[in-house]
């Protein structure tokens, strides 16, 4: 089976590009399953019951989120409600969401999803290590596809979890930079890996948000609203194909589609 990995969806212009492109990449790369990194998707930070709906309904099969998870109380109750999205399985237990999803392929495996969150450079979360143990430890034996999204500022960070884990899940893939890194490969024991997957949303921008708005900030110290940019809109993120059998990945793509490949992909 063929998986989809979609990098950080940051604003409505993130969204619009996975909408419309989503159904048509699902056809021309026969993908099983498509996951998304959802938590920029509204406004750059945050998602809303809307937008997760949307995502869905735009055929994205399940979310994963980050340490923007919350920026939205709205979205508690889908947290908790929604089989489809997933919180950082080390966020604390009393925090809404669940620890993993298990969802549905398009030939009917059952696939879990997992999210999990880094330490270093990041706010303090419980330990990634003993978390991702412990939600291996719960998910049914029978399934043996099993999806990482390891949302991390530390290449050496997301190195060491795709170490740790590798023979255990089909991909790790790294989050929350929103740069696309060259590293993809595939670990001696079967789990396929990439420090991070890059950003869905405005290129002509700072990880998404507008230029001129940042550079301001940055340089004179007046704050100044950090509004999603608008132009260079792309899907990032990563295929990898797994065997359905042993959960084992046997090939990993960096995948980029611009506004001009998407007027190629619906003609």
């Amino acid at each position: 089976m063929r998986i989809l990995h979609i990098g950080d969806i940051v604003g409505k212009v993130g969204r619009d590009i996975v909408r419309d492109a989503v159904p048509a990449l699902r056809e021309k790369y026969n993908l099983s399953l498509v996951v998304a990194n959802a938590e920029n998707a509204c406004g750059g930070s945050g998602l809303t019951p809307a937008a997760h709906r949307e995502l869905i309904d735009a055929h994205v099969d399940c979310l994963t989120m980050g340490d923007h998870i919350y920026r939205r109380k709205e979205l508690n109750k889908t947290l908790e409600s929604q089989p489809n999205i997933v919180k950082p399985a080390n966020y604390p237990a009393s925090a809404p969401g669940k620890d993993f999803a298990i969802v549905q392929s398009k030939e009917g495996l059952r696939v879990a999803v997992i999210s999990v969150m880094g330490r270093v450079f990041m706010r303090p979360v419980d330990c990634p290590w003993t978390a991702i143990d412990r939600v291996l430890s719960q998910i049914p034996s029978d399934v043996k596809i099993r999806c990482v999204d390891f949302h991390a500022e530390a290449t050496s960070d997301k190195q060491l979890m795709g170490r740790h884990l590798d023979g255990r899940v089909s991909y790790c893939l790294g989050t929350h930079t929103h740069v696309a890194t060259a590293d993809e490969q595939i670990f001696p024991k079967g789990t396929a890996f990439m420090c991070d997957v890059g950003m869905t949303g405005p290129h002509e921008s700072i990880i998404g948000r507008r230029i001129d708005r940042v550079l301001e900030t940055t340089i004179t110290f007046r704050p100044t609203p950090f509004d999603v940019a608008r132009d260079d809109v792309r899907i990032n993120g990563a295929i990898v194909d797994v065997e359905s059998q042993t959960g084992k990945a046997t090939a990993i793509q960096r995948f980029q589609l611009r506004e001009a490949d998407l007027k190629e992909l619906l003609k």
